[in-house]
């Protein structure tokens, strides 16, 4: 019997006792290697001391203060940290207490933006289909994924979505890389006329597409013509980075890689490693100039605001990744870890596609690979791997609806950046084992 109100409410997890570097260990005395870092979140693994004691030090020296009162040290620290790696032109974070709380507080800042500077007629936002920014209902209107998206559709704000930069399966075999980002640009540049170019806020988008998609990588110069398209028209653009930021794809943002600078871009996750529940948004000097020399402002807020002991967690996170280098080993070891998920599923018949980035790696998964044909959604072949994976002693993030919101399977991986070759060598051969017990199954069925 639980009282605890599980996100599956027909089974009740295993019960963790205890974590260290990229290991969790359950009740039952099983230990499980974090491959996905809970959902991208553990860029550190469990339990290092650094970011340990910086937490118990904030306890001891200011538990909490509430920012309508007072700011703090560690809040002042750690805006002054995440500005000087920003990207070029953002002057301000705004620290909050999660991904979904990021996004929510970013589509408020734009359409405040916009009141402010004498434009309030801009009330309505772009994103993409099969996207994914949150739970909260301005994040979830936004997002694309119809799974979640539906039970809640009657309640949600309209947005227009555009299509994902899903190469696999959506670039044409005529076309290259840059023609498809570029027709990409034009679907977006018309979705902006057709709500009139002066009625559009901001174009949302992962920079990196994360969990509902299965890591999605930009094509070359994608994100230099969305950035072209919405400077033409004065739209923002919003970059969710909640799960593919703060270095998982090997640079501090993956929108570095791009050569692009949104207006806004939201980080959680990895922000503070899961140490604390934290997030942040960063702002460009004119988005905060504008609110500053208007009403004063920002007219949003939440109770756990710049939580001291979250910004210390979050602090201690981010001077640890610098002081060891850990971005050039994500950068070094991501691309030896994609060889070796290759070398282990790449011929695989039930595996269509393998892409990603860093430590931020995405297996999608089929019942053909000629046709590129999903398995049946009633064979749930994505809970049956995570449940195969963790009798293994493997955590991965499986999840399902990767074509289109209902069909498709893949599997994310995102391990801790302090896991070691031989880590990242066990979690390939884990996975391939689980992966071809699982699809053998899946595929008998099916014949």
């Amino acid at each position: 019997m639980t009282h605890v109100f599980h996100r599956h409410l027909r089974n009740t997890p295993p019960v963790a006792v205890a974590a260290s570097g990229v290991t969790i260990r359950d009740a039952a005395g099983r230990e499980y290697l974090d491959a996905s870092g809970g959902a991208a979140v553990s860029s550190l693994g469990h339990a290092h001391p650094d970011v340990l004691a910086a937490m118990h030090a904030q306890i001891d020296r200011l538990p909490y203060a509430h920012t309508s009162f007072f700011t703090t040290e560690v809040a002042e620290q750690l805006a002054d940290e995440l500005i000087r790696t920003a990207p070029e032109g953002t002057s301000h974070a705004y620290l909050v207490s999660g991904g979904s709380e990021a996004v929510e507080s970013a589509l408020k800042m734009a359409r405040q933006y916009f009141v402010e500077i004498g434009q309030p007629q801009r009330t309505h936002f772009i994103a993409r289909r099969q996207s994914y920014h949150g739970n909260t209902l301005g994040a979830l209107a936004v997002g694309g994924n119809e799974w979640r998206r539906a039970p809640f559709a009657p309640i949600l704000i309209p947005a227009t979505h555009v299509a994902p930069c899903y190469p696999y399966r959506e670039q044409r075999a005529d076309e290259t890389a840059q023609a498809y980002g570029l027709r990409l640009a034009a679907e977006l540049e018309a979705a902006i006329l057709a709500q009139g170019a002066d009625r559009v806020i901001a174009f949302v988008a992962e920079t990196v597409g994360g969990a509902t998609a299965g890591v999605l990588a930009p094509v070359p110069g994608y994100f230099k013509a969305v950035r072209a398209v919405c400077d033409k028209y004065g739209v923002l653009l919003i970059l969710d980075e909640v799960m593919c930021g703060m270095g998982r794809t090997g640079t501090l943002y993956a929108c570095e890689q791009e050569g692009v600078v949104p207006d806004l871009v939201t980080i959680a996750k990895g922000l503070g490693g899961g140490y604390q529940p934290v997030g942040a948004v960063l702002a460009q000097k004119k988005i905060v100039e504008a609110m500053s020399k208007g009403s004063g402002f920002f007219r949003h807020g939440h109770t756990y605001l710049g939580h001291p002991v979250a910004c210390a967690a979050a602090l201690a996170v981010q001077q640890v990744i610098h002081r060891d280098d850990l971005l050039a080993k994500v950068r070094d070891d991501g691309v030896l870890f994609g060889q070796m998920l290759r070398k282990a599923l790449g011929s695989h018949p039930h595996v269509g596609d393998i892409r990603g980035r860093g430590f931020f790696w995405g297996v999608e998964l089929v019942a053909d690979r000629g046709s590129k044909s999903p398995f049946d959604r009633g064979q749930a072949v994505n809970a049956r791997l995570k449940k195969d994976a963790m009798a293994r002693g493997l955590l991965c993030y499986p999840f399902g609806g990767t074509v289109d919101g209902r069909q498709g399977d893949h599997v994310l991986l995102a391990p801790p950046f302090i896991a070691s070759r031989p880590d990242l060598q066990k979690i390939a051969t884990v996975l391939a084992e689980s992966i071809d017990a699982v699809t053998r199954v899946a595929a008998a069925q099916t014949a």
